[in-house]
C-alpha cells in the first residue's frame, strides 16, 4: 500500500469508524430494510468477473470493498473477498440485481449462468447453457433466454417445469426479457424482423400439434403470421412468432427497452451502423389482445408495432429516465467511418431534444450515476471517425454525459470498455476498461486511485452488488 493510500485509510477509520459495532466494516452505518448484513461486513461492495486469474484456473469473482477502495479489509490486510464456492468458465457479464441480492454470471467457457447469492456471498446454482451472444434471465430466475449463433437457436431454459427448448431461428443474435419474463424478444442479424417468444397453454398444445400434423406448417397470429417454429414438435411447448410491424417498420432490430409500466416496448433499430437504411425506435404497445391468454412466462402472441421515430445518430443501446430515453450509437460519416451519438429522444412529443458526440464504437454499456450524470462505455472505439481523424487522440471508450448541462467529456484511452457499477452517494464509479479495473469520480470525471483494486487476469464485467434499485444494471 502506497503512502497516499495508507494515510487516507487512516484518517478513515480514525474518523468515520468510532462505532464499530454497528458494522464489521464501514461506509454506511446502516442498510436497506429487508436485506441481511453479509458475511464480509461491507454495504459498498464491487463485484468483479475475472477471466484467466492463474495458470490454474480460466475464471474468478472477486469484490471489493468500494467505500475505500480496497480490496481487503479495513482493518486486516490479509482478508481479501470473493464469492465462496464460485465455479467459472471465462465469466464475462454479469447481470446485477440487487432488489433480490442476486447475481447472474455468464459463463463463455462453458455457455452456464452461475446464480451468486449476494446476502451469502457464495455461488448458489450453475444452470448449463450453450455459448450464447445474448443471454438474460427473470428477475425470480424461473426464465432464461439466450441467443445460441453459431446453432441458430433461441433457447428458452424454464425452470418452472425444467424444460429446456431450443427453437430453430436462423441468424438468431440477440435477445431482451423484461424483469417479469412475461416478454422475451428475439433479433437475427442482418434482418428487418423482430421475433417474440409464446410459451404455449395446455389446450395450445393439443391444438397445435393437431395444426401441423395437417398442414405442415405452425398456426398463425392475430396478424396472420405463422409461427416460425414451435419445439418439441410432437408436443409444443414454446413458439417463436414474428412481430408484425403494423403501420411502422423494423430495420435492422438489436434490442427491445421495456417501459417502467409495462405498457410499451421500444425497439432499437440499428440502421445504417448494421448494414440498414434508416436507425430509430418503434414502439410496440402491450394490451391484453396482444398477450397470449392464460399464457404463463413469455406471452407475446400478437405483438403489433404502433409508429418509428427516427434516430438519424444511430440506436443500439439506449436507457431510460422518466419520458426521456438517451439513446446511444454510430452514424455514417461522408468518409465511410462511423461516429458515435448520444441521442435524447422525449417521449411527450415524440421529438429529439439533442444529439451529442460520444466515444465511438459499439455502445454496449450505459448507466445513470450520481451528479446528474451519465455513463456510456464502448468497445473498438479506435476504430471510428475520431481515430480516424485524429490518429493521435487519447480519448477512450467511456463518456460521460452530464444530463444537467448537456456537456461530453471522455476518459483516456485503456482498451476496450466491458463494465460500469456505478456506487451510490459515494460519488464514483468502477469500470472494466481494457481487462483492468479502474475508479472515476462522477462530479469531474477525474480518475482516481486505484492501486488497491486492480486484479490479475482480464476483468470482464463490474456490478455493484448493494444499489438501491435493480435499475443498478447495464442489462435490462
Amino acid at each position: 500500500m502506497n503512502k497516499r493510500s495508507l494515510l487516507r485509510l487512516l484518517y478513515f477509520t480514525t474518523v468515520f469508524c468510532t462505532a464499530p459495532f454497528f458494522l464489521t466494516g464501514c461506509g454506511q452505518n446502516f442498510y436497506f430494510a429487508g436485506r441481511t448484513l453479509p458475511p464480509s461486513g461491507l454495504t459498498n461492495r464491487v463485484l468483479i468477473a475475472i477471466q484467466n486469474p492463474s495458470a490454474f484456473t480460466n475464471g474468478a469473482l472477486t469484490f471489493v470493498d468500494a467505500y475505500y477502495d480496497i480490496r481487503h479489509a479495513y482493518n486486516n490486510q490479509n482478508t481479501t473477498f470473493s464469492i465462496s464456492g464460485a465455479s467459472v468458465s471465462l465469466p464475462l457479464t454479469i447481470q446485477n440485481m440487487p432488489e433480490e441480492q442476486t447475481g447472474a454470471v455468464y459463463n463463455q467457457g462453458n455457455g452456464s449462468l452461475s446464480i451468486v447469492s449476494y446476502s451469502t456471498e457464495k455461488q448458489g446454482s450453475s444452470i448449463s447453457g450453450s455459448p450464447s451472444s445474448s443471454i438474460f434471465t427473470s428477475r425470480n430466475l424461473r426464465y432464461i433466454i439466450s441467443a445460441d449463433q453459431s446453432a441458430h437457436y433461441l433457447v428458452i431454459n424454464d425452470q418452472t417445469i425444467g424444460t429446456t427448448v431450443a427453437l430453430n431461428l436462423p441468424g438468431v443474435y440477440r435477445v431482451s426479457l423484461n424483469p417479469g419474463a412475461t416478454l422475451g424478444l428475439a433479433f437475427v442479424q442482418n434482418s428487418n424482423t423482430a421475433y417474440s417468444l409464446v410459451h404455449l397453454t395446455g389446450p395450445q398444445q393439443l391444438s397445435y400439434q393437431a395444426y401441423f400434423a395437417s398442414n405442415g406448417t405452425w398456426p398463425a397470429n392475430s396478424s396472420n403470421l405463422p409461427a416460425e417454429d414451435c419445439e418439441p414438435q410432437n408436443l409444443p411447448l414454446y413458439c417463436v412468432y414474428p412481430i408484425s410491424p403494423g403501420t411502422a417498420r423494423f430495420d435492422r432490430p438489436v434490442k427491445a427497452i421495456f417501459s417502467p409500466d409495462g405498457s410499451s416496448i421500444y425497439v432499437l433499430n440499428c440502421g445504417p451502423e448494421c448494414g440498414g437504411a434508416a436507425s430509430g425506435i418503434t414502439t410496440i404497445p402491450i394490451t391484453a389482445s396482444s398477450l397470449n391468454t392464460g399464457g404463463i412466462g413469455p406471452s407475446g402472441l400478437n405483438l403489433q408495432a404502433s409508429a418509428t421515430y427516427a434516430v438519424p445518430g444511430g440506436a443500439t443501446n439506449a436507457i431510460g429516465n422518466g419520458t426521456t430515453l438517451y439513446v446511444a450509437g454510430q452514424s455514417i460519416q461522408p468518409d465511410g467511418y462511423l461516429a458515435g451519438n448520444l441521442t435524447v429522444f422525449s417521449f411527450t412529443n415524440n421529438q429529439i431534444q439533442g444529439t451529442y458526440s460520444i466515444a465511438d464504437g459499439s455502445h454496449n454499456k450505459m448507466l445513470f450515476a450520481d451528479d446528474n450524470t451519465l455513463f456510456v462505455g464502448a468497445q473498438q472505439c479506435q476504430s471510428g471517425e475520431r481515430y480516424h481523424l485524429n490518429p493521435n487522440s487519447t480519448a477512450g471508450c467511456l463518456s460521460l454525459f452530464n444530463l444537467g448541462t448537456n456537456s461530453v467529456g471522455f476518459d483516456s484511452y485503456k482498451g476496450d470498455l466491458t463494465g460500469i457499477a456505478d456506487v451510490e452517494g459515494l460519488h464514483k464509479i468502477y469500470v472494466a476498461e481494457g481487462g483492468q479495473i479502474y475508479i472515476y469520480h462522477t462530479p469531474d470525471f477525474v480518475e482516481l486511485d486505484n492501486s488497491n483494486v486492480t486484479v490479475v487476469g482480464t476483468a470482464s464485467d463490474v456490478a455493484y452488488m448493494d444499489g438501491s434499485s435493480d435499475a443498478n444494471n447495464t442489462t435490462y
